[in-house]
């Protein structure tokens, strides 16, 4: 794509994330500070109704609605698949109304600090991420790829350019300043970039990126009716990113036996105890780091 000429900023996907549901408020109130002359930027407040009641969702996860399959299937009629099919309506339908950028904002409570998660490897999404990276220690770039369009369930599947930014530790339901002012930052940045490859100024020089590839989710330890029996060890929470070797501590029960990390090589924890993931039985993701040239 040589112009972006649609872009547009989603928040609320999980109603009890406030950090970017609210920064699509004062977005809508003050559509100057992402007013870029090239292009057309508008704001989606994802789910409403979970915003409302102060909850992740009303029904189902809004943010596992996006599946193609879903989205034709005129028989799922929950609050969530029908708003899913609404925001595909509005963001990627044929025409006017196409966003050619889709960047959807959450938040989480494990330490994630600022991160981009990418569901596809687009060079443009490539070079806006690590260009953030290099304004910003902070942002860490979470790679959780897709084999197809087809098999992508998130908000970001609507369209090939864009990804979600995913900022913590914050507890669901709250705000908290210098996150909202960090993810704001983001923004800002991201849309001058789009500016600027619009009006050809963006380089293409060879550049380096860390990855943290997807390569598993790990559940708690449980007994054999569902009933979780360890905790994640003290050692490891809030060690998000942090090398987990063969041997170290993973897990404690609640009889403080320790149970430890029993893979064959080194990897990188992330979301780790994650409250929304409790219910889908993910105590943390598994991830490589690696560096790759773009």
């Amino acid at each position: 794509m040589n112009q972006i000429n649609r872009v547009a900023i989603v928040g609320g996907t999980h109603g009890n994330e406030f950090t970017g549901a609210y920064l699509i408020q004062k977005f809508a109130q003050f559509p100057d500070l992402i007013t870029r002359p090239s292009f057309e930027t508008v704001t989606l407040l994802a789910n409403p109704h979970a915003f409302a009641a102060g909850r992740r969702y009303v029904e189902k996860d809004l943010n596992r609605c996006f599946l193609k399959q879903d989205l034709q299937d005129p028989t799922l009629k929950s609050y969530e698949e029908l708003q899913a099919k609404l925001i595909q309506d509005t963001l990627a339908s044929n025409g006017d109304k196409q966003a050619d950028f889709i960047l959807d904002l959450h938040s989480s409570t494990a330490n994630m600090g600022l991160t981009i998660i990418l569901v596809n490897s687009h060079p443009l999404n490539l070079k806006l991420a690590a260009y953030l990276s290099q304004i910003n220690p902070l942002v860490r770039i979470y790679r959780c790829s897709f084999q197809s369009i087809e098999e992508n369930p998130f908000v970001n599947s609507l369209c090939e350019l864009g990804f979600a930014i995913e900022v913590g530790p914050i507890a669901q339901g709250v705000l908290k300043a210098t996150l909202f002012q960090q993810t704001e930052e983001l923004v800002h940045a991201l849309l001058d970039y789009l500016k600027e490859f619009n009006q050809g100024k963006i380089s293409s020089n060879n550049e380096t990126l860390i990855l943290y590839d997807h390569l598993s989710v790990v559940d708690y330890p449980k007994k054999s009716d569902g009933t979780i029996f360890a905790m994640i060890h003290p050692e490891l929470q809030d060690q998000d990113y942090q090398a987990l070797n063969p041997g170290d501590p993973i897990f404690i029960t609640f009889d403080d036996k320790t149970i430890i990390y029993e893979g064959a090589s080194t990897v990188w924890p992330i979301f780790i105890n994650e409250a929304a993931y409790y219910e889908k039985g993910i105590a943390m993701c598994l991830t490589q780091r690696q560096q790759i040239n773009i």
